[in-house]
C-alpha cells in the first residue's frame, strides 16, 4: 500500500531520500517528482468542475494540484482528482489505429470507415448510419461532432450517454420552463436556509459540494430524500427513508400540502406561471394520508417538510441520478420544479430546482451537439429557427435536421430491427453502462461495422471493427460546461499518447474522407475556431456565450452563462425578475404530473429490489480508473449492500460470495457487506465493474420523454454460494468493510496532503 501511496501523493511517507521542497504556491513536493511547470485546466471526471493545474515533468504529467484560486473547489480535489495525472499514461491507452484488433495507419482506418458508411448509407439511407456520443469530450469537439453527423453525415440518429444521466433533467426543465438549463449555481448552497437532497448521493459522487453547504453560515436545515442511508444521509437533519421510486408522488402531496394550507406565494403564481387551476384539481389524488402508504413516509413528517420548505427564506433542491433515472424521471423533475414555482423559490439567492451534472460536460453536450436540440437551445422543427442558424454558419437550409432522431436506446432497437447497419461509438462504454446487456449484445452482433474512438481500450473498444485511438484529458485543448453552467477552460499539458489524435483533430481530419469538411468547418483548423463560431450561434440565446474568450475564462476562473453585454462576467442564476421564462408567454408551467407504480415490482419469484449507483473510488465503467493503483485497491470490485435480516435469511455474513439474478441474466460471485444502510428487501451495487456486471440485472423500462432508462429499480433474487472445505478465499476475495477501512486509514493522508494546497 506504501508504494502505491507514493506514485498517488507524489513522494513516498518512509523514504528519507525522497527531499520535501517548499512550492510558493502549492505547498510541499517532492524534488524527484517537482515539476517543471503548472498548466492551468479542469477536472475530467464529474460535473462538479472543478479548476486544478497539472504538473509536468520532462513531457510527462506527474502531478495534479487543486487551483486554490478557483470558486468550484478552492484548492480541494477528490482522491479520483488528485490522481488523474496517472490515467494519461494508464496500461490500457490505445496508441494505434486498429482493424480487426490489428495496427493500422490513419489513413487505412479512416477509408475503411468512410467507404462502408458511404455504403451503409447509399444502400438503406443516411440514417442507417448512426452515433452515440458521451459527456466528456470538450465543447468545441461536440459541436464539430454534431455538425459532422447533422450536416456532414445527414443523420439525426444521433445521442450520447448523457441520455443515461441527465436526459430527464433536460426534459423536465424544456416541459416546465420552456428550456434546458439549471437555474441555480454552487454559491447557492452557501446561502440557502433549507438545502432538499433528493436521490443525490453528493458525499460520494460530488464531494466537492459538501465545501459549498459547510461554508453556509446559517447552519441550513438539510433534508436528505433516499431509499438508502448514504454517506450524504449522514449529514441530514432529516432524513426520509423513502421507498423506491415514489419521489413523484412525494412532491405531488408537498404542493398539495402547501395550496391545502395556503401557504402559496399568490403574487409569484399570478406573474410568472401558467397551470395553477389544472394543478389544483389534480393535485387531488394525491392527498398526504394516501401518499403516506405509497412513499412510507408518516403523514406528519409529510406537514412538516412543507412547512419547511415554506417557512425558509431561501430553499434550494438538488438531484442527481435517483431522480433521473427513472422511468418517471422527466416529471418527478417538473414536480420537483412545481414546488419552487408555487412558492417562489427560485431565481433568487439561495433557491431553485438544481440538478447537478454527472459527467465534466454533459452541460456543453447539451448545449451544442445537435442531440436533444438544435446548438443554442434552438429548437427542431421550427422553420425560422433552422433558417436562422444556417444562416449563421452559412450552410444550406435544407441540411439543417427538422426532428430528432432516435435517442440512445431507439438507437439499439433500431439496431436489432436491422434499421441501422453502422455504428460510431465515441468515448462510452456501453458493454458495461448500458441496461439489459442480454439485448445489446445481441443487437451490436448485427451490425456491418463498429466504429469505437476512444482513449482507452474499453470492453466496447475490443470488440471493435475499427478503433480511432484519441486523445484525453491533459492532451488537448477546449472548455467545459459544469453542473452550475460555469465555462471552464482545459488545457493541453503533454502531447496525444502514441499516434493518438484528440477528438476534434479526428472530426476534422475524417471529414475529409466525405468532401464535406469545407462546407461544415470552413477555415477551422483548431478548437478556438468552433468556439468562436459557437459564440455567434448562441448570442441573444438563454445559454449566451457570446461575451467569452479563452483570455477572460482562465481570467476568472470560469464563466457561468448567459455571458453577454449586459453580463460580461456572466450571470450567477436564471429567471431572476429581469429573465423572463422560455415559453410563448414567458411564463413558467405548473404541470399535472402522474405517479405510476412500477411495471415489474418485487414477487415471490424475485424478492428484493436492486439499486445501482457509484462508488468515489472509481468512475463509470472504470475505463480511466481501474489502471490506478490507489483507487483500484480502495474498491477493486462490486459488493452488494444487504440488509442483517436478508443476510440472516440467506445465512450470510460480509465477505461471503452471492449471485444475483433477475428475469434478465445472473451475475455470479459477488462480495457480501452487511449493512443497515439498505432497508431489508432492498438491495445495493455499484455498477462501474465488468466483472461483476449489474446492468446485466437491469430491466428496459425507459421514460418515455427523455428516453432515460430506469436503472434504480430491478426486481432480484439472491443465491448464497458455499465455499466448498479446503478452498481458502484468496486475499483478493476481502470483505468489501476491510477494503473501505483502508479509505479511512488514507483519509489523515490525503487531508495533510490537501493541507498544504
Amino acid at each position: 500500500m506504501i508504494s502505491k501511496l507514493k506514485d498517488f501523493l507524489g513522494f513516498d511517507i518512509k523514504a528519507e531520500k525522497y527531499k520535501l521542497s517548499s512550492d510558493p504556491q502549492f505547498g510541499m513536493i517532492s524534488d524527484y517528482k517537482k515539476p517543471d511547470k503548472w498548466v492551468f485546466s479542469t477536472c475530467g471526471y464529474c460535473g462538479v468542475g472543478c479548476g486544478l493545474y497539472i504538473g509536468v515533468k520532462d513531457g510527462k504529467a506527474v502531478y495534479t494540484k487543486g487551483n486554490p484560486t478557483h470558486s468550484v473547489n478552492k484548492g480541494t480535489l477528490c482522491p479520483k482528482g488528485l490522481s488523474e495525472h496517472q490515467l494519461i499514461n494508464s496500461p490500457d491507452r490505445i496508441s494505434e489505429p486498429k482493424i480487426d484488433g490489428k495496427d493500422v495507419t490513419w489513413n487505412e482506418a479512416f477509408k475503411k470507415t468512410s467507404d462502408t458508411f458511404k455504403r451503409v448509407a447509399q444502400e438503406k439511407g443516411s440514417k442507417s448510419v448512426a452515433i452515440i456520443s458521451t459527456g466528456q469530450l470538450l465543447t468545441e469537439e461536440f459541436y464539430a461532432l454534431g455538425k459532422f453527423a447533422q450536416l456532414g453525415l445527414k443523420t439525426n440518429n444521433f445521442d450520447g450517454n448523457t441520455t443515461l444521466c441527465m436526459a430527464s433533467a433536460v426534459a423536465g426543465y424544456k416541459q416546465s420552463f420552456g428550456s434546458d438549463g439549471p437555474p441555480s449555481s454552487y454559491e447557492d448552497f452557501e446561502y440557502a436556509d433549507m438545502i432538499i437532497l433528493v436521490g443525490a448521493n453528493i458525499a460520494d459522487n460530488h464531494p466537492i459540494l459538501k465545501l459549498h453547504i459547510n461554508k453556509n453560515k446559517k447552519k441550513p436545515f438539510i433534508v436528505v430524500i433516499d431509499p438508502r442511508v448514504s454517506k450524504t444521509a449522514q449529514m441530514a437533519d432529516l432524513f426520509i427513508p423513502i421507498n423506491p421510486r415514489t419521489d413523484l408522488a412525494l412532491f405531488n402531496t408537498l404542493a398539495y400540502i402547501i395550496l391545502e394550507q395556503g401557504w402559496e406565494n399568490t403574487e409569484y403564481i399570478t406573474a410568472s406561471t401558467n397551470g395553477l387551476s389544472d394543478l389544483k384539481k389534480h393535485l387531488q389524488d394525491y392527498p398526504p394520508q394516501e401518499v403516506s402508504n405509497i412513499t412510507g413516509i408518516e403523514v406528519e413528517t409529510l406537514y412538516e417538510l412543507a412547512r419547511q420548505f415554506v417557512k425558509a427564506p431561501a430553499a434550494l433542491s438538488a438531484w442527481t441520478m435517483g431522480v433521473n433515472q427513472s422511468a418517471l424521471g422527466t416529471d418527478t423533475v417538473s414536480a420537483i420544479v412545481n414546488l419552487h414555482l408555487l412558492t417562489g423559490q427560485i431565481g433568487r439567492v439561495g433557491t431553485g430546482p438544481f440538478s447537478i451534472t454527472g459527467q465534466c460536460n454533459a452541460m456543453g453536450s447539451r448545449e451544442s451537439s445537435f442531440t436533444s436540440s438544435l446548438p443554442g437551445y434552438r429548437p427542431f422543427g421550427d422553420e425560422e429557427v433552422a433558417r436562422e442558424y444556417a444562416e449563421l454558419v452559412n450552410v444550406p437550409v435544407e441540411l439543417v435536421p427538422t426532428e430528432r432522431g432516435y435517442k440512445y436506446a431507439e438507437i439499439i432497437d433500431a439496431i436489432d430491427r436491422g434499421e441501422i447497419k453502422a455504428l460510431w461509438i465515441i468515448a462510452t462504454n456501453p458493454l458495461v453502462s448500458f441496461v439489459n446487456q442480454k439485448k445489446l449484445r445481441s443487437a451490436l452482433k448485427k451490425l456491418d461495422i463498429l466504429v469505437v474512438q476512444d482513449a482507452f481500450m474499453s470492453d466496447t473498444a475490443l470488440e471493435a471493427d475499427v478503433i480511432f485511438p484519441a486523445a484525453t484529458w491533459g492532451e488537448k485543448e477546449g472548455t467545459y460546461t459544469n453542473s452550475e453552467r460555469r465555462c471552464n477552460k482545459a488545457n493541453r499539458a503533454v502531447e496525444p499518447f502514441g499516434n493518438s489524435k484528440s477528438d476534434f483533430a479526428i472530426f476534422l481530419e475524417f471529414s475529409g474522407y466525405f468532401g464535406f469538411k469545407d462546407l461544415i468547418y470552413p477555415s477551422w483548423s483548431e478548437p478556438k475556431d468552433a468556439f468562436e463560431e459557437f459564440k455567434r450561434v448562441t448570442k441573444n440565446q438563454l445559454c449566451d456565450y457570446s461575451a467569452m474568450s479563452y483570455k477572460l475564462i482562465e481570467e476568472l476562473k470560469g464563466i457561468q452563462w448567459p455571458c453577454n453585454e449586459a453580463s460580461p462576467k456572466g450571470t450567477a442564476r436564471l429567471y431572476s425578475e429581469n429573465m423572463p421564462f422560455s415559453t410563448p408567454n414567458k411564463k413558467a408551467n405548473l404541470l399535472c404530473v402522474e405517479w405510476l407504480p412500477l411495471a415489474s415490482d418485487v414477487c415471490k419469484a424475485f424478492p428484493l429490489m436492486l439499486n445501482t449507483g457509484r462508488t468515489v473510488e472509481q468512475w463509470h465503467t472504470r475505463t480511466k480508473t481501474k489502471s490506478i493503483a490507489i483507487l483500484d485497491d480502495l474498491a477493486p470490485e462490486a459488493w452488494v449492500e444487504l440488509n442483517p435480516k436478508d443476510a440472516q435469511i440467506l445465512e450470510v455474513k460480509s465477505g461471503d460470495r452471492i449471485a444475483l439474478s433477475s428475469i434478465n441474466g445472473r451475475v455470479e460471485n459477488v462480495i457480501v457487506k452487511v449493512t443497515q444502510k439498505v432497508k431489508d428487501g432492498s438491495v445495493f451495487v455499484p455498477f462501474h465493474f465488468n466483472t461483476e456486471l449489474v446492468n446485466t440485472l437491469t430491466n428496459s423500462e425507459f421514460c418515455p420523454k427523455s428516453g432515460e432508462p430506469n436503472f434504480k429499480q430491478s426486481a432480484i433474487q439472491l443465491h448464497s454460494i458455499k465455499v466448498p472445505e479446503g478452498i481458502k478465499i484468496s486475499e483478493a476475495e476481502v470483505s468489501v468493510q476491510l477494503v473501505h477501512q483502508k479509505v479511512e486509514e488514507l483519509n489523515i493522508v490525503i487531508k495533510d496532503k490537501e493541507a498544504t494546497l
